[in-house]
């Protein structure tokens, strides 16, 4: 499984940008990506930023890596997952035959 990180562009300088999540900085390849604004979100693998996200999408994956981190400690992660929780899963869009 690849772990991607949903960081924020604190100062980009189009080829790396700073970037943050939960506190913390890094500096990230923006190479991938055609020039995202400071304040952007981004999903972030290896120090690259791989792709945009919205505000909503990062919010899920943010939510997603808190509750991994809980279930690790033996908490309640129920809540992290609030988006999964009494539904069937569900093939991603691109693998449906709808």
């Amino acid at each position: 499984m690849c772990l991607g990180l949903p960081m924020t562009i604190v100062e980009t300088d189009g080829v790396s940008a700073l970037c943050e999540f939960r506190g913390e900085q890094r500096r990230v390849s923006m190479l991938l990506l055609s020039n995202p604004p400071v304040g952007a979100k981004v999903l972030v693998y290896i120090d690259t930023a791989i792709r945009m996200l919205d505000e909503e999408e990062a919010r899920l994956i943010a939510d997603a890596i808190e509750g991994l981190g809980a279930a690790l400690n033996g908490e309640d992660c129920d809540r992290f997952f609030a988006d999964l929780i009494d539904r069937e899963p569900q093939l991603p869009e691109h693998l449906r035959l709808d």
